[in-house]
């Protein structure tokens, strides 16, 4: 990976002396319509990392002109995050140079804080292009580091618990401890917060909620994400357009038969929020959301990805749920990866790499998928990759 972030160094100062000449920029592509077809260890709070400061939005100069130079199978591969519950498979997919690598509780089973950070420290060698660190550490019943007690003596509390035991000031500090003791570890992406309001404690996504309040979920929402960015963590709303009360869809099929009003005056709120306080990401469900697209799960939905980027006005980098859910066929055939692109995500969460990578490849030369949508999305990517401050020399604007 040294021998690319010395030639990004070339490609800033040659965008400088661009930047001088008032070189135009092309105005980005909305998404385009598609083609026919988370004791005895030390606790984080001591470990001596200074604060990271939050890194302004990149100028895009120097994205562009690493867009231009990439080929593309590098450019398809940006398009995947592989979700991996082993290191070395982990290692293997790395050096295919993927947009990023989720990584599950199996991957941190047993290691200390050294040896998680030897680890990402070698996905992130492998990988010609740094990557995105993800891992789902949401509190409470899903923690993927701190369920290991070598690296928190107890996992984080879930979001209901923070704001009955201490309001949003708990919640603050949670996050940041959270956000610390990740990028300690060379993690830069956390899939939470969770922005679903759920019906009531029946739903199987309740324990995952702060509340079924939209409002308190809004507030809950904007103040993790605000906690997340001033730390240097990605933050990924999660699971667009909102639960509800809807099944399990890893485990099936999904139906929310909610009219549009239960939307507009409830489930958006906390996603709005959460993009308007910064967040650089939102995570598409597997739901059917009957009053948007009656027949595709949301992930595969070209109409709610449309109502994301156009009613709620995000530009940010959208991703699909896990393609390997029951609730999509991925449990039991192909991961639905193009599909899913095509629909609008940028980023496609999937577990079998090497086939996801060539059925992307063979959309792209059956002209299923076109170069400017796909440079679109990469582009995002990168400038998401940039904010964080992996791309060296791209977070000067």
């Amino acid at each position: 990976m040294k021998s690319y972030l010395v030639a990004l160094c070339l490609l800033l100062a040659l965008a400088l002396t661009l930047a001088g000449c008032g070189a135009p920029r092309e105005a980005e592509e909305s998404v385009p319509q598609p083609t026919a077809e988370a004791t005895a260890a030390p606790s984080p709070a001591a470990v001596q990392t200074p604060a990271p400061t939050a890194t302004p939005i990149p100028s895009a100069a120097p994205v562009e002109l690493l867009l231009q130079r990439m080929t593309t199978e590098e450019k398809l591969a940006q398009l995947l995050l592989f979700c991996c519950h082993d290191a070395s498979e982990a290692e293997t997919a790395a050096a295919h140079s993927p947009g990023g690598i989720c990584l599950y509780a199996d991957a941190f089973a047993g290691k200390g804080a050294d040896e998680v950070r030897a680890m990402t420290a070698a996905l992130q060698e492998a990988s010609s292009l740094p990557l995105l660190l993800a891992v789902d550490e949401e509190g409470g019943s899903v923690c993927r580091v701190s369920s290991e007690k070598l690296l928190r003596n107890t996992p984080f509390p879930s979001p209901r618990a923070l704001i009955a035991q201490g309001g949003l000031a708990l919640v603050e500090s949670d996050a940041e401890e959270k956000s610390r003791l990740l990028l300690d570890l060379g993690l830069n992406v956390n899939l939470a917060p969770v922005a679903d309001v759920p019906l009531d404690k029946s739903n199987y996504i309740f324990d995952r909620c702060a509340s079924t309040d939209p409002a308190e979920t809004a507030d809950y929402v904007s103040s993790v994400v605000s906690v997340m960015r001033r730390e240097g963590v990605g933050a990924v709303l999660k699971h667009f357009p909102g639960y509800g009360g809807s099944a399990d869809t890893h485990q099936g099929a999904a139906r929310d038969e909610r009219p549009m009003i239960a939307f507009t005056e409830g489930a958006f709120l906390p996603f709005i929020a959460g993009i308007e306080a910064g967040a650089e990401a939102v995570l598409v469900s597997h739901n059917i959301v009957v009053c948007m697209d009656a027949e595709h799960p949301a992930s595969l939905s070209w109409p709610v990805h449309r109502i994301l980027r156009e009613k709620l006005d995000f530009s940010g980098v959208i991703l699909s749920d896990d393609l390997g859910m029951a609730a999509v066929g991925g449990e039991t055939g192909p991961e639905p990866v193009v599909e899913a692109f095509l629909a609008g995500n940028d980023l496609l969460c999937c577990s079998d790499y090497e086939a996801a990578l060539k059925a992307l490849q063979e959309a792209f030369d059956a002209e299923q998928i076109g170069l400017p949508r796909l440079n679109a999305s990469v582009e995002r990517i990168l400038r998401w990759k940039a904010s964080l401050g992996l791309l060296p020399g791209e977070a000067l604007s």
